[in-house]
């Protein structure tokens, strides 16, 4: 974005999942009282926060962006009104936070795909970013394995289809390599 000075080819909507993902998973690192939770997830949620942030900075459709965090704000002051304020059983509050964050860290893996369509009827990768499809592989094994080494369900399903959706990516990136769409430029006689 601060090479181009532009968001044009980037999609906002992982962003925003993942900034949702990482400030859930706060809360249910906070409430489970789990270090790592704490750590990770207070840094990619300003890291995300940051780059949307950016985002908004670089867009032209500014009210959009804007509708779009807002409303993702809501969703979570609900969920910590609901959380808080509902659920006094810690463990029932644990257990439903664990299933909250699992969709949210469901929807943040899927929301790459949401220009499947797109992608496979332009046969390009363009919107897609490659290095992003290797941490989100590498991230998503790596709370796979940390969520069965605690036993902990809530950790472990959701990052599968981290793993799964990865895959299709990589697999989307060989059959549409990023360099096959650039556009043909003739030679000037």
């Amino acid at each position: 974005m601060f090479a181009t000075q532009s968001v044009e080819h980037i999609q906002f909507l992982p962003f925003l999942a993942t900034d949702a993902n990482n400030l859930s998973w706060l809360g249910y690192g906070c409430l489970k009282q789990d270090w790592t939770l704490i750590t990770v997830n207070t840094i990619g949620a300003a890291l995300q926060t940051l780059y949307i942030l950016v985002y908004f900075y670089y867009s032209p459709a500014k009210r959009w962006v804007l509708l779009r965090s807002l409303a993702l704000l809501g969703v979570l002051a609900a969920g910590y009104c609901y959380f808080n304020l509902l659920i006094p059983d810690v463990r029932t509050r644990l257990a439903r936070l664990g299933l909250f964050c699992s969709v949210f860290t469901i929807g943040m893996y899927l929301s790459p795909l949401a220009d499947l369509a797109k992608i496979l009827r332009t046969r390009s990768t363009r919107c897609l970013s490659f290095p992003l499809t290797v941490t989100t592989f590498l991230a998503s094994a790596s709370w796979t394995l940390y969520g069965v080494q605690l036993r902990d369900p809530y950790i472990t399903v959701p990052n599968v289809p981290g793993i799964v959706t990865s895959v299709l990516r990589f697999w989307l990136f060989w059959r549409y390599p990023p360099g096959q769409d650039k556009p043909y430029r003739p030679l000037h006689a």
